[in-house]
Order: structure tokens, then C-alpha cells, then sequence
């Protein structure tokens, strides 16, 4: 949906844009009252497509298994909404949408984006939806802090929030992960200064080396052991060179050779920032209590016990907060090996805590 508000775009960085695109799908339908509508927020290589086929990877959604008809987001209640990300590749505005002035991709002229921004234009679409007020956002690593953005910003258009496995700050340790990342992009000769799209080259070894290292944070040591251990891969002894010798170095490769086929390198650079730049109680100045303070929003906070990228204490930090705000929050760690991307797995007690949550708040709102 192409979005031109009355007044220009504005960036956090300062930057201006007449309009802006947000791509999004719907699954469900918008009752009469408008009042049944969960924005689903997605993480940071995630997308608009929550149920499959992908129409670049041919592979389910990212949440395939969880909406239908009887599911955990149940398309015949409610209609469910999902936005590629500002700065994402898959169809909204970022770096490679064409730059008006050069009728050439922005590339790394796109102006550096923040999360703030990502929610306020999430905001436009939800008005161009014509819904007044969301019954809920939930939204998992990236997603959460989006989660937590709508609840601290927009209090009155959201009567739920479900942040999972997020943080209201990044950590230094995160922002460590992400700088690997990006200068493995910057530094390979394929980006070219940004412009790879102009020059006819691609960061391919670059953006591999990124999703290597940052697949690594999202499992766990116990969930890695138990599905590799030091098994080799195709040879019954190892090769004294290297090339290949243990499946995990097998795994690790493909991950990153099939992200390249999906992903924008600058997007890459431009979305890990914004998660960089993330600090609720810095961006609004003031204590996260006082955040929250009197918000009429219920809260579900989840971790995973095997997250180390946003382990059970950043959670923790959030739900003593908006105890301190009197809020109305439940909070629940899920005890799982299967590391960050529990959100996105099989994780039975996980979806009965969402479940529980949402049923609970359908039932106390009352307008479903």
C-alpha cells in the first residue's frame, strides 16, 4: 500500500519522504466492529508472509502452523495483520525502492531507520485499514520490541500486547553480533560502497558470514550438541584441511547460502541498526514504570529458558517495570533447548500460554 499522510514521513535520523510503501497481508476477516484485528509483528529477516508458500523461497510462512481456521490465531475470529518492515526487502519502502531524485535504488542513501520509525509506519497502515484500536500486537525478538514501541507510544490503539522474547533495550552483546554482521557485508568487495545494485555485483560471501553468525545466537549449545554434536559430514574421518568436515559447519553454510537468494544486504545493515538503536527508556526519556504508567494495555511477556541472545532477565526487566506501573501483565518462561527461535518452533507450552492470554483477553474486552 503506497501511504502519502498529509505531512511528510518523517525519520527519527531527520530525513523526509513525501510517502512511503508498506507491504502487508491479511489473513481472516475484519468483523463489522473493526474490532477483532491482531498485528503480528515479525523479527528481523521475517515478512508479510505469515502462512506459505513464500513467494521467493517456496517454503511456508513463518508461522505457518499456528494460523487457521481452529488454530492459535484463528483466521475464523480473527483477521490478522502483517507488515513488511520499512527498511525490509520484501516490498516496502527501503533501500532498494527507487529514489525519486536518481530514479536509481536508494542503496545506502535510504535514511537510517529506527524502530520508532518502523511502528509509525505500521501506524498509517492501520489507519488506512480504517481500524481505530487493535485487540492486540504480538510480536517475537524484533517483533517484541515493535510490541513494547506500539504499547509505549500508541496506548489507546491496542487493548493487548504479547511481547515475546524481546527486549526493551539491546545489549551490548547483541549489538556486538550485529557489528560482525554487518562488517562482513561492508567489507566485502561485492557491496560496493552500497551500490552493488547499480554496479551489478552482490555481497554474496558477506551476507553469508552475517546470517552465519547470527544463526548461531538463535539456537542454543544444548539444541546444537543434541543435533550435531562432533558428527562429520559424508567422510568417516576428518580431512586435516578446510573444507567440510562436521555437520554443523555443513548446516551453517546452507543457512547462509539460501539467505542470500532472500535477503537485501542493505536491509541486512538497516534493520540490525534499528535494533541497535532500540532503548525505550533512552527514546522516551524516562524510567520504563513511568513508560507505562496508568496504561490501560494488558500485557503477556514469554521467554525461553535457552535464549541467550534475549535471555529470561530482559523479560524479567519488563514485567518488574510494568509491575511497578500497576499494570495488568502476566509473565511466563517457557522451558525449552531450542534456544531464540523457540518463538518459531513447535513449543507446546508456549502456544497454550499465548492461547490462555488471548482467549482471556477476547473474554475481558468483549467487543470480538
Amino acid at each position: 500500500m503506497d501511504i502519502r499522510p498529509d505531512a511528510p514521513f518523517r525519520f527519527d535520523c531527520g530525513a523526509e519522504m513525501a510517502g512511503i510503501t508498506v507491504a502487508y497481508q491479511t489473513y481472516g476477516t475484519l468483523n463489522a466492529a473493526k474490532s477483532n484485528a491482531i498485528l503480528l509483528c515479525h523479527g528481523l529477516t521475517g515478512d508479510q508472509y505469515l502462512v506459505g508458500p513464500h513467494p521467493v523461497t517456496g517454503k511456508p510462512g513463518w508461522w505457518e502452523d499456528l494460523v487457521g481456521p481452529g488454530k492459535l490465531y484463528d483466521t475464523d475470529r480473527y483477521f490478522l495483520i502483517v507488515s513488511n518492515v520499512i527498511g525490509g526487502c520484501l516490498g516496502s519502502s527501503g533501500p532498494k525502492s527507487i529514489n525519486p531524485a536518481t530514479q536509481k535504488p536508494y542503496g545506502i542513501d535510504f535514511p537510517v531507520i529506527t524502530i520508532a520509525d518502523m511502528v509509525r509506519a505500521q501506524v498509517l497502515l492501520i489507519d488506512a485499514l480504517g481500524i481505530d484500536k487493535l485487540f492486540c500486537v504480538i510480536g517475537g525478538s524484533m517483533g517484541g520490541m515493535l510490541a513494547l514501541e506500539w504499547a509505549a507510544r500508541y496506548p489507546t490503539r491496542l487493548y493487548a500486547c504479547a511481547p515475546i522474547c524481546t527486549a526493551a533495550r539491546h545489549s551490548a552483546q547483541n549489538i556486538a553480533f550485529h557489528e560482525i554482521g554487518r562488517q562482513a557485508i561492508m567489507t566485502d568487495v561485492g557491496w560496493s560502497e552500497g551500490r552493488y545494485l547499480d554496479a551489478g555485483t552482490f555481497p554474496v560471501k558477506g551476507l553469508a558470514v552475517a546470517r552465519m553468525t547470527a544463526h548461531v545466537t538463535y539456537l542454543s549449545q544444548a539444541g546444537l550438541q543434541e543435533k550435531f554434536g562432533r558428527r562429520l559430514q559424508n567422510k568417516k574421518e576428518i580431512g586435516f584441511g578446510f573444507d567440510i568436515d562436521f555437520q554443523v559447519e555443513s548446516y551453517l553454510r546452507h543457512q547462509g547460502q539460501t539467505f542470500t537468494e532472500r535477503f537485501d544486504p542493505n536491509s541486512y545493515l538497516y534493520i540490525t541498526r534499528a535494533m541497535d538503536y532500540f532503548d525505550l527508556e533512552a527514546d522516551h526519556a524516562k524510567p520504563l514504570s513511568q513508560i507505562f504508567r496508568d496504561t490501560p494495555v494488558r500485557f503477556c511477556v514469554v521467554s525461553f529458558s535457552s535464549d541467550w541472545l534475549f535471555p529470561t532477565a530482559e523479560s524479567r526487566i519488563i514485567v518488574r517495570a510494568l509491575n511497578a506501573a500497576a499494570a495488568n501483565v502476566s509473565f511466563t518462561e517457557v522451558e525449552t533447548d531450542t534456544g531464540h527461535d523457540a518463538f518459531l518452533l513447535d513449543e507446546p507450552a508456549f502456544h497454550a500460554t499465548l492461547k490462555g492470554f488471548l482467549d482471556g483477553a477476547a473474554r475481558a474486552w468483549g467487543q470480538l
